[in-house]
């Protein structure tokens, strides 16, 4: 199924999944993810649903703590273009 969202331009949504879980199973799920990039490839799956990427080895790393109201969120976002070589930046690091 393929879901569509409106911002400043038309973002296709190509994998999307919600769930609550624990801190700990969330962290696995993280160090899951980071050694798949490092090895090329990330494949997300989710029910029936599943998708590969293969990001470059230089991304757009984005990291954002928001607070709506009550809740407080923190996201963490990887961004390339399609055609992307990528060229190394500056960084930050978690503490």
């Amino acid at each position: 199924m393929r879901t569509w969202r409106v911002h400043s331009c038309m973002e296709e949504v190509l994998f999307e999944s919600e769930t609550e879980e624990s801190r700990a199973a969330v962290a696995d799920y993280l160090r899951s993810v980071a050694d798949r990039l490092d090895d090329g490839a990330v494949t997300l799956r989710s029910g029936d649903e599943e998708l590969t990427v293969n990001p470059p080895e230089t991304v757009e790393f984005e990291v954002k703590v928001e607070r709506e109201g009550a809740e407080t969120s923190l996201e963490l976002e990887l961004e390339w273009a399609e055609d992307a070589s990528g060229e190394s930046g500056g960084g930050f690091e978690v503490a």
